[in-house]
């Protein structure tokens, strides 16, 4: 009994703030996706009027919702699978026996990671000017013409792609090295003693070692990649032609700009479906594989 109550006592704290920060606000989140709730109930809360599921029927006719969700999935599908592969990459470079210098690489590749992507993004901006960008400057001596990278709706969301495959491959680069560096040696040597070359180590080994991890990256990639907003905020502002607008982009503008908060509250919602379907999805092929 004592035991139980020191258990409750250690643990009411966490559970408080998960209380009031996550589950409290979203209760009233889902409240609001039901209500007609905009700038005439900040003036007077008697406006509000409770609508049911209006604002989902809505949302699911809207073409421009589903523009955003195209546009989300097709930059988390692209992006998050190239981000894994250089982070795993970047991973076995650095934590290869003959690599030198590893604290300094490793701190050079988290670096982007703890960088301000407000910041980041606007220096990408300049460097993607078609004139004056260094990029476009460095494939003119290739002979390629210049690239308007951010204004093209072909290219602008590859453009937020790489960006941000750059800025986040070092967090999980350097979840791949813990778990590298937890793979037994025995394992390595008694595929060497059976005659397995570098390649097959790495497929027979390494890879299904990396399993859980892989699980764990992925999921954590694809929610932070669905979650897409600063990079085309700032760079792009969801253009050209909406061809970078996200979903989370469509939640602010409904939200902030014309003050349609319940319609915005279930934007957010919708969102919360596709991102909890994906983690879904990853825990059955990880269950599947294993």
């Amino acid at each position: 009994m004592n035991e139980r109550r020191a258990a409750v006592w250690f643990l009411a704290p966490a559970l408080a703030v998960i209380l009031i920060f996550f589950l409290l606000p979203m209760v009233a989140s889902l409240l609001l996706s039901l209500t007609d709730f905009d700038i005439y109930a900040l003036a007077d809360i008697r406006n509000v009027r409770l609508i049911g599921l209006r604002n989902y029927s809505d949302l699911l006719g809207n073409a421009l919702f589903w523009k955003a969700l195209v546009n989300t999935l097709y930059y988390a599908l692209v992006g998050g699978p190239l981000t894994v592969i250089v982070s795993l990459g970047m991973a076995l470079l650095v934590n290869a026996k003959t690599a030198r210098w590893k604290p300094l690489f490793r701190t050079v590749y988290f670096a982007p990671v703890v960088t301000t992507i407000v910041a980041v993004a606007v220096v990408w901006k300049y460097l993607y000017h078609p004139r004056f960008g260094l990029l476009d400057r460095g494939l003119a001596h290739l002979g390629v013409a210049p690239i308007d990278w951010l204004g093209d709706p072909h290219w602008a969301m590859p453009a937020i792609i790489l960006l941000s495959i750059w800025k986040n491959f070092g967090y999980t680069m350097m979840i791949f090295v813990a778990a590298l560096q937890s793979i037994p040696e025995e394992l390595y040597e008694a595929a060497r003693m059976d005659g397995a070359s570098a390649l097959q180590q790495f497929r027979h080994v390494t890879l299904p070692m990396l399993g859980p991890t892989f699980l764990f990256v992925g999921t954590i990639t694809a929610i932070g990649f669905l979650q897409l907003f600063p990079e085309p905020f700032v760079m792009t502002g969801g253009g050209p032609v909406n061809s970078t607008l996200s979903v989370v982009m469509l939640m602010y503008e409904q939200g902030f700009k014309f003050w349609r908060m319940g319609f915005a509250a279930a934007v957010a919602f919708l969102l919360f479906l596709v991102i909890g379907a994906a983690t879904l999805v990853q825990i059955k092929v990880q269950k599947v594989r294993s």
